[in-house]
């Protein structure tokens, strides 16, 4: 008999549901948030299993990673379509309804699923959040300390990051208090620029080492980090079928409204992953203030700006360069510098 499942995951236990192809329950159960226990729990009720339900979060790539390797058909379904469906479907939320709820949505097929990462995009991922926490968290004490000296009259100016530590000693040196102040603020500050420099410096032997990333970087604006980035985000670019759809699927692509007869375009979505949309808007934005080399892509962006204006030229940069770099990924080719050059290619 087909089976179908729904999983509402929490951190430590998880609410199992099975039901049959006719909609009845089957089976209803919590047990602890494991691949394993929910694989002996699937398996001791038996059945030809069609769908395994489960909603992405923080648990859902290791969830579904294990439960895969167990032989199980998972889908992972993207929140806010699951968050819709089921807040039409019930009235009182608990864990227990929405498995329910998830089951079913298994079993007439009304879901939507969503890409599960490998473990290298993870891994990867993992290391460029990581490297901006720190780089954040960084920014934040150098500029706590210059607020608040600046309470005493003390004035931070102008100093590099190197000069940055002596500049604030020479501040405090009348000020025995604020000195013992800062004192531990500078030792977290060169404690933390050294762990920078060591993700950094992972990150670019990551960048280093990896094909793509290195063919990304002929594009004029992408750097390591853009780089990495559109990597470890796309993770499998044969899983888009059309290479427009990138910009989309980063929400580079404007919103539309259409009721009876109003019918009108809004802004970018702002769907997807917002740190590959902001690296691309900065890459963009490098290639059209900072870029001192030409391009044909180069010259469209300003034709757009003189047209709409810099920072609809920028969007619009950002989201052919998303398009850009997954066709290079799909083609296995670099970034042309001028049309003659697909010109000659071609004759």
């Amino acid at each position: 008999m087909a089976h179908f499942v729904g999983l509402d995951v929490s951190v430590k236990e998880t609410s199992v549901c099975v039901v049959d192809d006719a909609g009845k329950v089957v089976c209803e159960r919590k047990v602890a948030t494991e691949p394993d226990d929910i694989t002996v729990l699937l398996t001791s009720v038996g059945g030809e299993y069609v769908r395994v339900g489960i909603e992405a979060g923080p648990l859902s790539q290791w969830l579904v990673n294990g439960l895969t390797e167990a032989g199980l058909p998972v889908v992972c379904v993207e929140t806010r379509h699951m968050k819709a469906l089921l807040t039409a479907q019930q009235i009182n939320k608990s864990d227990r309804n929405d498995a329910r709820g998830i089951a079913q949505m298994m079993r007439v097929g009304l879901f939507k699923p969503v890409h599960v990462k490998t473990l290298a995009a993870q891994e990867q991922r993992m290391l460029l959040t990581s490297r901006k926490l720190v780089q954040r968290k960084l920014m934040d004490i150098e500029c706590d300390m210059r607020g608040t000296l600046r309470n005493f009259g003390l004035k931070g100016g102008v100093v590099n990051t190197v000069g940055y530590e002596a500049r604030i000693r020479d501040l405090v040196e009348g000020f025995p208090v604020l000195a013992a102040i800062v004192e531990p603020l500078l030792t977290i500050r060169r404690v933390m620029r050294q762990q920078l420099a060591a993700l950094q410096k992972m990150l670019l032997h990551t960048v280093r080492h990896d094909p793509e990333c290195r063919r990304f970087m002929t594009v004029p604006g992408v750097g390591p980090v853009v780089a990495l980035t559109y990597r470890a985000s796309v993770d499998q670019p044969h899983r888009f079928v059309h290479s427009r759809a990138v910009g989309a699927h980063v929400g580079l692509t404007p919103k539309r409204h259409q009721s009876g007869e109003t019918d009108y375009d809004g802004g970018v979505s702002k769907c997807g992953d917002a740190m590959l949309r902001t690296m691309l808007y900065e890459a963009a934005q490098t290639m059209l203030t900072h870029s001192q080399k030409w391009s044909w892509l180069k010259a469209w962006a300003m034709r757009v700006a003189q047209r709409r204006g810099m920072r609809r030229a920028i969007v619009a940069l950002a989201r052919r360069l998303a398009v850009i770099l997954h066709r290079m990924w799909i083609d296995g080719t670099d970034f042309r510098w001028s049309n003659a050059a697909t010109a000659v290619t071609a004759a």
